[in-house]
């Protein structure tokens, strides 16, 4: 009987040694979950910003119409007569280019006197590229470019419309002698213009209204992703990376091969990864698709953004602005917000740098304000051009500035002179 006894306790001693050495090896004290995990069992990054296709990023800059007589008007994006050209456009064919010299036809007169629309891409897509949202017939020749504008017009007497795209190298411009588009198609779109606000075409080129502006001041509130979801996200291993304070107050995460930058004054990350492929011929369209590929891992998007792209060094630098209605928010050293900006190598990211904070749209105040225009903004241009700077662009945004829980954001005008320097006025 008591060597029974003695069994019955020496087992139990032994089940509660083994339930104890599962506590211990498996569970943190008080129940928590366990600790050891399998040498795949990485943390999942989560859902910080919302996908895009590259379709979603390409889009002009604006809408130049032209209504002969040496009349025009300019849409901007989220304008509904823009959305509606720029689907039609989309819907349309080009085919059969025809290369020539930009020299040869003089382009003002024909802003001037012939109705048509132009589409601004600004520095320029390529093309293999911009076949993603337009349907674009393949050509030799033309396959290899990079497009800044699209011309659409219509002359006298001709029974035909015309198509032109020009290379943001600035020499030579492709006619699609084959375009899916009538002479009535052309009209059709110059007419949404017709009561809309004029604007005047100046002599360095660019557009200015003849009056004052309509738009918004907004003060919208934001989020902000946090440091440890940006550190999950980029390094495959977070609990390898080690933290060091630098002397302006900024902190930097790396694992020694990536680092991440972290400026929490203004709430920007910069990200590099130095292990670049060897170099090789570039490719602009892939890099964009793999910079989009890993913005959507490793962040996502917030709002809308217009993609931009040129190629340096071996290298291709992207930048996506985001927008607030119709315009674009601007990005400066002074206040860093509105852009992610990346630098691509063989479809490899070699820098990314984004701001932490985002905005949350549809609770923001707004109140409507006037940008100036006509002889008073020509007056602003006068002043801060000077005699000796050309200026090329001039168009509205919107300047971010902090303010309690959120953003305000104040409409500019934005010159842009010919060295690519950038102004604001108001």
């Amino acid at each position: 009987m008591k060597e029974r006894i003695k069994s019955l306790v020496l087992a139990a001693l032994v089940v509660a040694s083994l339930v104890q050495s599962y506590f211990l090896i498996y569970r943190l004290p008080g129940g928590g979950d366990s600790i050891v995990t399998s040498e795949t069992n990485y943390v999942k990054t989560e859902n910080m910003g919302q996908e895009r296709n590259i379709e979603e990023l390409i889009f002009p800059d604006q809408m130049i119409i032209h209504l002969g007589e040496d009349k025009h008007t300019v849409f901007y994006p989220g304008n509904t007569f823009y959305q509606l050209i720029y689907s039609r456009l989309q819907g349309r064919a080009f085919d059969d280019f025809q290369r020539r010299s930009v020299q040869s036809v003089n382009w003002d007169q024909i802003r001037k006197e012939n109705p048509g629309f132009e589409l601004s891409f600004k520095a320029g897509i390529p093309v293999a590229l911009l076949q993603r949202v337009i349907r674009l017939g393949t050509d030799s020749l033309f396959q290899g470019e990079t497009i800044n504008r699209i011309s659409i017009y219509t002359s006298k007497n001709e029974t035909k419309a015309h198509a032109l795209f020009f290379s943001a190298k600035g020499d030579v411009v492709y006619e699609a002698t084959q375009a899916d588009l009538t002479v009535q198609d052309v009209q059709q779109h110059v007419d949404f213009g017709t009561n809309w606000t004029p604007y005047t075409l100046m002599d360095g080129g660019y557009y200015i209204p003849a009056e004052a502006l309509e738009t918004i001041d907004a003060d919208v509130p934001t989020g902000q992703f946090t440091v440890e979801q940006m550190q999950r996200s980029l390094f495959f291993d977070p609990s390898m990376t080690r933290n060091i304070r630098e002397k302006d107050g900024s902190e930097i995460y790396t694992d020694s091969k990536r680092s991440l930058q972290v400026k929490q004054e203004q709430r920007w990350i910069s990200y590099t990864d130095p292990a670049a492929p060897p170099a090789g011929q570039i490719d602009p369209a892939k890099d964009a698709l793999s910079a989009v590929d890993f913005v959507n891992q490793h962040g996502g998007w917030k709002g809308r953004s217009r993609m931009m792209l040129e190629t340096a060094d071996s290298k291709t630098q992207l930048e996506f602005q985001q927008y607030y209605g119709s315009y674009p928010i601007m990005d400066s050293m002074q206040f860093r917000f509105g852009t992610i900006s990346m630098e691509m190598q063989q479809e490899t990211v070699s820098s990314y740098e984004r701001s932490l904070e985002y905005l949350n749209e549809g609770a923001e105040t707004k109140k409507s304000v006037k940008l100036p225009g006509g002889d008073k903004l020509k007056a602003l241009i006068k002043k801060v051009a000077g005699e000796n700077r050309q200026v090329v662009d001039v168009y509205p945004a919107y300047r971010p500035s902090s303010i309690e829980d959120g953003l305000k954001l104040i409409p500019v005008w934005v010159i842009r002179f010919g060295n690519g320097e950038e102004t604001t006025v108001s």
